[in-house]
């Protein structure tokens, strides 16, 4: 019996993908699964007979590569970040500085909205782990475009993700038809109510998307990044390392597409954007108290 909470795989896509079932359903005399992508940013659903329950060993072998993918990330993250700082103040001490003074850094502040609370919460730790301040907090996707306007005035944040789950409905639609996707009509919508109070893609730089959404109407919209080029599933943390990037980029530099797609799991197939400013700023001198 498959029931809901169970983690399962889909046996005719060789238990590729680890899913949470949400809930079952009957639709035309049939058992179907409705199911959220453990960690891909997917919903999809599939017929009970369809599905393999997965064994503790099993999970938490999906579990750790999770685990790993997200530490050696973060290792490379540090890295870059601390190479970023010496060229700064390598920078600074060129333009005439002669005294060495302390400095402080204000990375992007970032308002992060998402469809799913378990990823929401894995964000917020990430976040904190890469030392941003984020807001973050649970909407689901259709009231995402009526909500957005009363969390950007009371934040009023340098970044904004957009996100949660997404999916193609039919397998063989028009990619170009927004109807045939699960969610990318609403993140399309919230874009154009976030542009509307922000107009300008270097005041605030908008992450938009889940898995496979309509990437092309969502940088149309106003965002600057969004998911997915190719229509393929996207990392549940991508969005939050496409934001680092961005949050931890000189405000005087226009940052380097290749080198934000780079600080991704999934890549170029599964995120993509448009040129943007980054957010951070350094400031002198700091102070002792």
């Amino acid at each position: 019996m498959i029931k809901i909470g169970d983690y399962v795989a889909r046996k005719s896509h060789r238990l590729d993908i680890l899913f949470k079932v949400e809930e079952v359903v009957k639709k035309e005399g049939q058992e179907i699964a409705l199911l959220r992508g453990v960690d891909l940013r997917l919903y999809a659903d599939a017929p009970v007979n369809d599905l393999q329950k997965m064994t503790p060993s099993e999970i938490s072998s999906y579990r750790q590569n999770f685990i790993r993918q997200n530490s050696e990330m973060l290792k490379r993250i540090y890295q870059r970040r601390a190479k970023d700082r010496d060229r700064l103040l390598a920078r600074s001490r060129d333009e005439g500085s002669k005294i060495q003074v302390e400095h402080f850094e204000v990375p992007g502040k970032v308002l992060h909205i998402d469809g799913d609370k378990e990823y929401l919460d894995l964000c917020m730790t990430t976040y904190a782990q890469l030392s941003i301040k984020a807001h973050g907090f649970f909407i689901p996707e259709k009231e995402q475009p009526e909500r957005i306007w009363e969390y950007l005035t009371k934040y009023t944040p340098d970044i904004l993700v957009i996100t949660g789950h997404d999916g193609l409905l039919r397998e063989k639609g028009d990619f170009s038809d927004l109807n045939n996707y699960r969610h990318s009509k609403y993140f399309v919508q919230t874009v154009r109510k976030a542009r509307e109070f922000e107009p300008g893609r270097d005041d605030l730089i908008i992450f938009a998307g889940a898995c496979q959404s309509h990437y092309e109407a969502l940088i149309e919209a106003g965002a600057n990044f969004a998911s997915s080029p190719q229509r393929v599933l996207i990392h549940a943390f991508d969005p939050v390392f496409i934001v680092e990037k961005i949050a931890y980029s000189s405000i005087n530099e226009i940052v380097s597409l290749k080198d934000i797609i780079n600080n991704t799991i999934t890549g170029i197939e599964g995120v993509g954007g448009i040129e943007s400013r980054g957010r951070f700023r350094m400031g002198y001198p700091k102070s002792p108290y």
